[in-house]
């Protein structure tokens, strides 16, 4: 790999960390925010609020990486698709430790609202370490590949070219 390959990828990769680091302030705040919204619901809550705030934050997410890291043209939908699917493994993943994670929160702190707070941000450790190649490789990979080719023979023009 040149230098400058990899002086793009680098800058690839801060600009990656600057959508994440900002979406993840942005869902964490919005799961936060929902959380206490539908804190009457128990344990439901903090479920209706993972879902929601991990659905808006993946789409404000994708717009991110698509025009400022990625630097992609046209697909939305089928790009916008596959940046679910990287992050589907880890909603369920969340969906699914939300709950047993907030009681062992709770048994530490107490039966306190912040119990699910702090459980949704360790999980949110987990989305952020491997979404980045998941991104690179599927969600936003170059043109030319054999499921773009099949997908859609005009896939060769769907990016930008990029050293």
């Amino acid at each position: 790999m040149n230098r400058n390959t990899q002086l793009a990828r680098a800058w690839q990769v801060i600009r990656y960390l600057m959508v994440g680091g900002f979406n993840t302030f942005f869902g964490y705040s919005l799961f936060v925010g929902l959380n206490y919204l539908f804190r009457a619901l128990g344990v439901y809550g903090s479920e209706i609020a993972s879902l929601l705030s991990n659905i808006i934050s993946i789409t404000v997410a994708f717009l991110g990486y698509k025009w400022f890291v990625f630097r992609t043209r046209g697909h939305y939908f089928r790009e916008w698709l596959r940046c679910l699917s990287v992050y589907g493994t880890s909603m369920l993943f969340s969906l699914i430790m939300l709950p047993p994670l907030t009681l062992l929160m709770r048994h530490w702190f107490g039966r306190s609202q912040w119990a699910s707070n702090v459980a949704a941000a360790i999980l949110t450790v987990f989305t952020v370490v491997g979404s980045y190649f998941g991104h690179r490789h599927f969600s936003f990979r170059r043109s030319g590949d054999a499921l773009d080719a099949a997908l859609d023979p005009d896939a060769s023009n769907a990016v930008e070219s990029r050293s």
